[in-house]
């Protein structure tokens, strides 16, 4: 028996017990605290079992962890059981081994080993259960099949490279100019994260951490103005500090303004990335509060809230009666809008704070990270952004502070993409 694992005894008692464990087990917020309290789970661990949809499936997570957790698990967990109304399930595991469940020893532990690795395998890929590393899955390919029954509907994605990536990330903050701003521990593991996976992608990607609010406008003005953009079929920018509603903090405490940076790319002052997708993402706070999250109701679905179509028919008509009138005059010039072809992601709505974990990075990198490793092969890039959402959604954190120490996130995104965006992850086409 290794000395930081279970005692023997009681890793068998788990095992008698998994398939019970499996389906009656509820694994919630009270029994992870516990666990946490008693040092058995770390918080990336506890964020982890969270994460899961289910019961049962944080049930899964759990009697995986358990086992690895030092020779105090086993009665922690008895411990925690008891806290939460789970005498019944403590008993089980008190039992002597025969008084417990009929199913055998063997029948239990295959039983419990099948549906966790066809949970994992098929589920949960994006997670290594006791690992405090993100995933790093290579990216997969996307099939030649799939390029040529997408490309003619897509953006035009097969430069090599894909295009230029740029990535500022801010960790630490100057302690004279900006004394409210603390370290964003596990900030350097969200920039290593997206250079090695845009690098998989096929993007150029520049990591500069650590830069002033006037140190990012040049860094961004500059990399707007790069000839090669011409060469190449799409850029990607990320930004990752603290922030407020619309605008990022640079190391000085001085507010770089989001608007700003969607302008120097528009079509106006970029124009060598003129019709082609422009992606960002953002990583920072949009604002203070901590969203802890409401019970859900079961109910009936709720209607649609009223359309703006009525209000809008008028100014439509009169821009359609514009065009008419400036046809007779002649043909008129091919013209862009000011601003097309972005796409944003956002780590948190409006007025509302992002997560982050110290050792595993921001929960929305984390998971963009994840969607790109394992879809970008056949999913267009806003699909995936809503894929994000959905994981966002289902995670929850501890957060001591809080009302009931539980916080949540919600992510979202902002588009004027005009065609589907695929990034065709390691292919590359024969003329």
């Amino acid at each position: 028996m290794l000395e930081c694992g279970m005692l023997d005894r009681d890793r068998q008692t788990l095992r008698r017990c998994s398939a019970v464990l499996c389906k009656q087990l509820v694994v919630d917020e009270v029994l992870i605290q516990s666990l946490q309290a008693d040092d058995i789970l770390t918080e990336s661990m506890a964020e982890i079992v969270m994460a899961e949809q289910t019961s049962q499936k944080r049930s899964w997570r759990l009697l995986l962890l358990l086992p690895k957790r030092g020779p105090r698990a086993f009665s922690s967990f008895c411990t925690a059981l008891q806290e939460t109304e789970q005498q019944h399930l403590c008993d089980l595991l008190k039992q002597s081994p025969e008084k417990n469940d009929k199913v055998s020893h063997v029948e239990v532990s295959i039983y419990v080993f099948n549906s966790i690795a066809h949970h994992l395998t098929h589920k949960s890929m994006e997670f290594s259960l006791d690992a405090d590393s993100p995933i790093n899955t290579p990216v997969l390919a996307c099939t030649p099949d799939f390029y040529l029954s997408h490309c003619e509907q897509s953006y035009r994605m097969d430069s090599s490279p894909r295009g230029f990536a740029l990535v500022l990330s801010n960790v630490t903050f100057d302690t004279c100019t900006a004394p409210e701003l603390d370290p964003r521990k596990g900030g350097e593991v969200d920039d290593e994260v997206l250079r090695k996976v845009f690098t998989e992608l096929d993007y150029m990607v520049t990591v500069h951490r650590d830069l002033t609010a006037e140190g990012m406008r040049t860094c961004i003005e500059n990399f707007c103005r790069q000839p090669d953009h011409r060469t190449v079929d799409s850029c990607v920018v990320c930004l990752l500090s603290h922030g407020v509603e619309g605008a990022i903090y640079g190391t000085d405490g001085q507010l770089l303004q989001l608007d700003w940076v969607f302008e120097a790319f528009d079509n106006a002052h970029c124009p060598l990335l003129q019709n082609k997708p422009k992606m960002f993402f953002i990583q920072a706070c949009r604002g203070d509060e901590m969203d802890c999250g409401v019970e859900q109701i079961d109910g009936p679905a709720r209607t649609c809230s009223p359309s703006c179509e009525q209000g809008d028919s008028g100014r439509e008509g009169q821009g359609n009666e514009d065009s008419r009138q400036r046809e007779v005059m002649g043909r008129p010039r091919i013209k862009l809008p000011q601003r097309s072809d972005m796409i944003c992601g956002f780590a948190s709505l409006k007025g509302t704070a992002a997560m982050r974990n110290t050792k595993r990075g921001s929960w929305f990198i984390q998971e963009l990270n994840t969607a790109l490793r394992l879809h970008a092969k056949d999913t267009h890039l806003a699909d995936i952004l809503v894929q994000i959402n959905g994981r966002i959604k289902e995670r929850e954190g501890y957060a001591p502070g809080t009302a009931h120490h539980r916080c949540k996130e919600m992510s979202e995104f902002t588009s004027s993409l005009c065609k589907d965006l695929y990034l065709f992850p390691k292919y590359q086409p024969q003329y």
